[in-house]
Parts: structure tokens; sequence; C-alpha cells
């Protein structure tokens, strides 16, 4: 017991060496909870990827509480001796500060959790990680009406929290309101063709179409608003240059969504071939 006694005020006294000791014991254990975690599996699950947010986050706010407490009175002298500059303190720290008020916000607000789809600015992905200064997400292409992921890893700052609006996405991992604009030069009446195409459309949709009601209704249901519906919708409309553009809209799954754009257009330009004409086809553009 005197060893031990001897070795704790050894340690006290040099809390360097202390703080070093603590931050290795840590820094260990966390790697092998980690390890132990993930396993040997290829692809981490949403599960495995909660678990390894909060060793992570728990882990990181066990060392701040140690060396805290280690450092208390050191810290209280510092303290009292940085008042007079306090405030240059508070300027010089505003991004730090604005990151934990941020992840705060976010927590309080629920905005968003791992494994949800969401929107900042212009990025957008699934959120794979966060803790008290960034949020990690996992880039997905939406914006050039993709659903896949890009390959790329994007590690926000929660500052953005209160500059850019937090868009939750997260119904769109399942279903996806997919929509995209067929442009037709020349001005022809492309009326007759709306039936055929929704027929067509729903051949195409028929495996999926009473899942997608249903899903739909539900998101209604949790949003409390009421949305397009699960039907396909076609509507026609003129540019200022004459042109006519065919817009589309399809409640589909979000894997599914560029498969079935691709045979719709395949559908629209045979019906409009069938319909007027070789002599009478111009170019047709195709704006996603």
């Amino acid at each position: 017991m005197d060893k031990v006694q001897l070795a704790i005020d050894y340690l006290l006294t040099h809390k360097f060496l202390f703080s070093l000791l603590i931050f290795l014991l840590i820094v260990l254990v966390r790697r092998f909870t980690l390890s132990r975690i993930r396993g040997d599996d290829a692809f981490v699950s949403e599960d495995q990827r909660k678990w390894m947010s909060r060793t992570k986050n728990g882990s990181f706010i066990l060392l701040m509480l140690l060396l805290f407490t280690l450092w208390q009175s050191e810290i209280n002298q510092f303290a009292l001796s940085v008042t007079a500059i306090a405030v240059a303190i508070v300027v010089a720290s505003k991004e730090i500060i604005l990151c934990f008020t941020g992840s705060i916000q976010r927590a309080s607000s629920r905005s968003f959790r791992i494994g949800d789809w969401i929107e900042v600015g212009s990025i957008c992905g699934e959120v794979i990680e966060h803790n008290m200064m960034a949020t990690v997400i996992q880039e997905i292409d939406l914006h050039h009406g993709q659903y896949h992921f890009t390959g790329k890893t994007a590690t926000l700052p929660n500052s953005m929290f209160f500059t850019f609006p937090v868009k939750n996405l997260n119904f769109m991992k399942r279903y996806v309101y997919h929509n995209f604009t067929i442009v037709v030069k020349e001005f022809v009446n492309l009326y007759p063709l709306i039936d055929q195409l929704e027929v067509k459309i729903e051949e195409h949709c028929h495996y999926f179409s009473e899942v997608a009601r249903r899903y739909n209704f539900m998101i209604e249901k949790h949003a409390g608003v009421d949305l397009p519906g699960a039907e396909p919708h076609i509507h026609i409309s003129n540019s200022p240059t004459a042109e006519q553009s065919v817009h589309f809209m399809i409640f589909c799954p979000t894997d599914k969504a560029v498969h079935l754009e691709h045979l719709i257009r395949k559908d629209f330009m045979a019906l409009y071939e069938a319909q007027f004409g070789r002599q009478r086809i111009e170019p047709l553009t195709a704006d996603a």
C-alpha cells in the first residue's frame, strides 16, 4: 500500500506525466472498443456507426473531465490571470463557441441523427458521425438527379447550422419524388401522348405501386402535409423560344429512379416517332 501511495503522490506531483498516461490509456481503450464494434465487417452498418460515434464522443468527454479535474487548480489560477483579456479570448474563439452551440442546437432540435440524409447549404449526404465540433457526411449526388454516393466525405463545422438551413431528406433513402424534363423543339400537339405515356409508366411501376402508396401515406401522416401523391404526374409547358417541355414526376424507389427515367425517355421518343413520323422529327434535347 505504501508503494501505491508513493506512486499516486508521484503522479500527482508530476501532472504532465499523469496526463500523458491518462491520454494513452483512454486512446488504447477507445481503439480497442472501436475495433471490437467494427469487427471484420467490410461495410459498417448504421448501428455500428452509432456505437462508434458514441464511443468517440464518450471517450473525448471522459478525457476532458479527467484532465479538468487534474488541472483544476491551475485552470482556476489561469482563469483569474486572463480576466483582463477575456473579451479577446471570446472573439478569438468565436468559431469554436459557435461549433459547440451548434452541436447543442442540433441535439436539442433533433434535426437529424446518424444514418439520416441531410442537406446543408449546397452539400447533401448521409450522416456517418457527429461530435461537439463537426458533423461528417458521405456526399450524395442529389443536385444532378442522381442518388448515389460520390465517394467523397465532407466534414461540416457545427457553426454552419446557424448559417444554413438543415434539410432532413431521410424519407428519400427509400422513395423519392423524381423529376425530369424532356424538351421538344418542334411545336406539335403532344397531349395525345400523355395517356399512352401514363399507361407505359404504370407498366414500369406496377411492381412497387402499392408499397409506394402506403409509404406516401405514411410520409403525409408523419409530416402533416398533403403531398402530390404516389401516382405519376405529367404536364406540358412552353418556353419563351417556343420549345415545349414535358415535365415528369414519379414517386419511386430511390435506387430505381434513374433506371425508370431512362425507360420513360425511351417510351416517349418511341411514341413521338410513331405519332408524328420520321419526316417531321427534329432533334430532341433533354434536361434532367
